[in-house]
């Protein structure tokens, strides 16, 4: 059943925006340059890689060494504009009727995090991801990435269609409310560099008394 939703949705979606992907093709190949396109190597239900596709939303700007500049300086006013309306994700409809992604599912990150994840984390590769999840509707980038991992397993555990359903219609809100577009202090999202294991309390001194005679 959610295999035939995403694929009923996803194919009238993008029928229904045709006009308006071309129109923000164009926009972004007139403010931003080639290609249109962001593509980048996912990893998708149980590892397996995918190539997702998205408005391109940031300049290619080096320092004088050749390195790119922070994603702040990459981040162009239309960029900012993509992301906090989201529109810089439509494209990645095209991932989802290719059967790469669902409607709803944990958010897809990158290859290099896979190896980082705890076994309860890596539960997020269980599910197809998605455009749209859980965490997306909790707090989407200004969550911790443990907190964000925690939604994602928690929807893994109890995802049903009902839940897809009222995670759809949340998601309608938060991006028209423009909620939880980044993290604190960045541009965006801070690297994932694991989860530190949490330090063991240490034991309880034992009380020194003073025997009576």
């Amino acid at each position: 059943m959610k295999r035939s939703m995403d694929l009923l949705l996803s194919a009238g979606a993008l029928l229904f925006l045709l006009p308006l992907l071309v129109g923000l093709g164009a926009l972004v190949r007139l403010r931003l340059g080639a290609p249109v396109l962001f593509r980048q190597t996912r990893p998708g239900r149980h590892g397996r890689i995918f190539t997702l596709c998205k408005f391109r939303t940031m300049t290619g700007a080096k320092d004088a060494a050749g390195r790119l500049l922070p994603d702040a300086d990459r981040l162009p006013p239309l960029g900012r504009w993509l992301r906090a309306t989201s529109l810089d994700e439509l494209p990645t409809l095209w991932n989802v009727l290719c059967g790469d992604m669902s409607l709803v599912g944990p958010r897809p990150l990158l290859v290099e995090y896979l190896p980082l994840y705890t076994p309860e984390q890596a539960r997020r590769h269980e599910v197809r991801p998605g455009i749209t999840g859980w965490a997306q509707v909790n707090g989407r980038n200004a969550l911790s990435w443990e907190k964000k991992f925690e939604l994602d397993v928690w929807y893994v555990t109890h995802r049903s269609l009902a839940l897809d359903l009222r995670i759809l219609t949340l998601t309608v809100a938060k991006v028209l409310r423009r909620e939880g577009i980044a993290a604190a202090g960045e541009a965006t999202m801070a690297r994932f560099h694991g989860t530190r294991p949490r330090p063991e309390a240490p034991e309880p001194a034992l009380l020194k008394t003073k025997a009576f005679t």
